[in-house]
């Protein structure tokens, strides 16, 4: 029973009492409760959402840049999408409808037959070979150019 405050009265006792019978669930531990004391005040919350979304922006911006390029374009989107989702509801939105887009996806190559298959390879590796090409070509570097040296 915690001592009585004589300016509170019995209020801290109530609180006390209350406290112990109260079905709401504890704070929570981890990086949620982490947040959720960020969250607490108006300029955490905020302070947060400025952070998650510069951090969330970086990696969506990195991961387009990316995407052209053979590697895990996509997959830093979709982390980025991920950063963004855990303070904003239209990211989150934005994270479902990709997901259920690349099952589709998965799920149609699936069924594919190996012809359908090896059209795919073929065209995802000439396009990934024309995007490093003219990536290289912006740069200065003309690879035809430079192999036929060497042919």
């Amino acid at each position: 029973m915690p001592i009585q405050n004589s300016e509170a009265g019995d209020a801290d006792v109530i609180k006390g009492e209350a406290a112990e019978e109260s079905s709401m669930p504890g704070r929570r531990h981890g990086i949620q409760g982490w947040l959720d004391g960020i969250r607490s005040t108006r300029t955490g919350a905020l302070t947060l959402k400025i952070v998650i979304g510069v951090i969330g922006a970086v990696m969506v911006g990195g991961g387009l840049v990316m995407v052209p390029f053979p590697g895990p374009g996509w997959l830093v989107v979709f982390a980025g999408l991920a950063v963004l989702a855990t303070e904003f509801h239209w990211a989150h939105r934005v994270l479902e409808f990709g997901k259920r887009v690349l099952h589709a996806w998965t799920e149609w190559y699936k069924r594919q037959g190996w012809t359908v298959r090896i059209i795919v390879l073929i065209v995802t590796l000439a396009a990934a070979g024309v995007i490093v090409y003219l990536g290289l070509l912006t740069l200065g570097f003309d690879i035809i150019e430079i192999a036929q040296r060497y042919i």
